[in-house]
């Protein structure tokens, strides 16, 4: 007889505080735009991903155009890893650490 998860269990957030994002970082290139395959031992650093949740402060402060799902190039220095999922592409980084948003140019 297995055990069946409880109808009322919760997913469990991650919502950063102070002036923090949490980002899912891009997955690192395995192929360079001219093609040639890396080997799996070399580890080429991504600056990019996308804004997974905004903290409250951020999300009041109009200094900070940035929102929910933009793309963005961040420097990974202070970024803490979010023990959330398998592939550990999540990170809680300090808003000063985003220096680029992309956006689409209408």
């Amino acid at each position: 007889m297995s055990k069946s998860p409880a109808k009322n269990s919760q997913i469990e957030v991650v919502e950063p505080i102070g002036m923090r994002v949490l980002i899912r970082k891009d997955e690192d290139k395995k192929v360079t735009k001219v093609g040639i395959h890396l080997p799996d031992k070399i580890e080429i650093p991504t600056l990019t991903g996308r804004i997974v949740a905004i903290s409250a402060q951020i999300d009041r402060d109009e200094d900070y155009p940035i929102k929910q799902y933009d793309r963005i190039l961040f420097n990974p220095k202070q970024g803490i890893p979010v023990d959330f999922e398998g592939d550990n592409r999540l990170f809680v980084i300090p808003v000063e650490d985003i220096v680029a948003v992309f956006r689409k140019d209408d």
